[in-house]
């Protein structure tokens, strides 16, 4: 066996070591509050995971010019993020065209389902109408979609010295990512976070804004609520 070899054999066992130090906590941690040789986790007992994530990028990277998708892209993330932030979400990764965010906080789920109607608002009164004055022969059409979902999650530190970032182990990292590939309207969650919404976010107006199915795609039974109403900034 190549020393390179032996090396990697002694990392790969480093990390299946069952015996973690885990230390419970509130708050999102950096990835400086954990440490990168080890088993060394954080656990939040109970979080809300958010991905914003744009739809259609593919063809659109494959139709326009690569500098007005990167105007998309850095407009519908720094738009995304600015409204995580002034929810009280904490911004964990960007991968290609989506934001993830963690929130936590006695009113978690609501601050996440506020931040992805706001999400969904600024995408069709603030970048769509600056895409269509900019590029008014474009014909593009901004689309997007937010999913949220809240359980209880592990964060562990990943990588090497020099390139490293925190891996999220938990049904809600999973689950938050998987809605905004399914079908359906723009912001869609779990029943876990609905069950947890205040009474104006789930009725507007005297309707129920809210439709529910169930969802194969997320294991037996798993219900699955998706609205179009948006929380406007005016």
């Amino acid at each position: 066996m190549s020393k390179f070899k032996e090396e990697l054999r002694q990392v790969a066992q480093t990390c299946f070591n069952h015996e973690w130090l885990v230390e419970r906590t509130d708050i999102v941690p950096a990835p400086e509050d954990l440490t990168l040789n080890g088993t060394h986790a954080k656990d939040l007992q109970f979080a809300t995971v958010l991905y914003a994530d744009l739809d259609g990028s593919t063809d659109m990277v494959d139709t326009y010019y690569w500098w007005f998708s990167a105007g998309v892209y850095k407009a519908y993330l720094a738009c995304a993020a600015d409204i995580i932030r002034g929810e009280g979400g904490v911004i964990t990764s960007y991968d290609g065209d989506r934001v993830m965010a963690v929130f936590t906080g006695a009113n978690q789920c609501v601050d996440a389902v506020r931040a992805a109607m706001k999400i969904t608002y600024v995408v069709g009164a603030v970048i769509q109408p600056v895409i269509n004055t900019k590029y008014p022969d474009s014909g593009f059409v901004l689309r997007q979609t937010v999913g949220v979902d809240a359980s209880s999650l592990h964060a562990a530190r990943i990588g090497v010295r020099g390139d490293n970032d925190i891996v999220w182990v938990g049904r809600a990292a999973n689950w938050a990512a998987k809605l905004t590939a399914l079908p359906g309207r723009p912001v869609r969650i779990t029943k876990a976070v609905f069950d947890l919404l205040a009474p104006e976010f789930i009725i507007h107006e005297g309707a129920y804004v809210w439709h529910v199915r169930e969802e194969a795609a997320l294991g037996g039974g798993a219900h699955v609520f998706d609205t179009d109403y948006i929380y406007t900034m005016e």
